[in-house]
């Protein structure tokens, strides 16, 4: 099975990298998530989530997407966000290298549970989108005066 690892007058990395490779497909990937809700590393979009007392506040990193083609959807307390990027190579040009992802994706997100889905607002700029859900003001603590 590691019988290329005899010599070191090949490519030293390249063997490493090629062992790691086997050993993933032998244990499977150890990169992978750790739970249920988490995502693999590199997943895309990347996404923050932050939260106030006030509203929910969702930024989608998606860079090179055309926020006129993405599917934002909030049933019960999950989001789901989704579209496709689509990135051109010029004609006649090999890539070596691809970093960059490209095709359709899913986003799917729970929230808490007392967010108001009829008061969501979505915004796109410079390739971030920006969602806010507000939370729904019966649950919102409030002040009770003593009289």
């Amino acid at each position: 099975m590691f019988g290329y690892l005899t010599g070191f007058d090949r490519d030293f990395f390249g063997q490493f990298e090629q062992m790691r490779r086997q050993m993933d497909e032998m244990f499977g990937d150890w990169g992978g998530p750790l739970g249920i809700r988490a995502v693999a590393a590199g997943s895309y979009p990347a996404i923050n989530v932050g939260a106030s007392p006030k509203q929910v506040d969702v930024y989608v990193f998606a860079t090179g997407v055309d926020p006129k083609s993405l599917d934002i959807s909030l049933q019960q307390n999950l989001l789901t966000v989704s579209g496709e990027r689509k990135i051109e190579s010029p004609e006649g040009v090999q890539a070596y290298r691809r970093e960059r992802f490209n095709g359709s994706f899913k986003r799917v997100i729970t929230l808490p549970d007392d967010v108001d889905p009829g008061k969501v607002n979505a915004a796109c700029r410079d390739g971030v989108l920006h969602i806010t859900v507000q939370r729904k003001e019966e649950l919102q603590p409030r002040k009770i005066e003593v009289k």
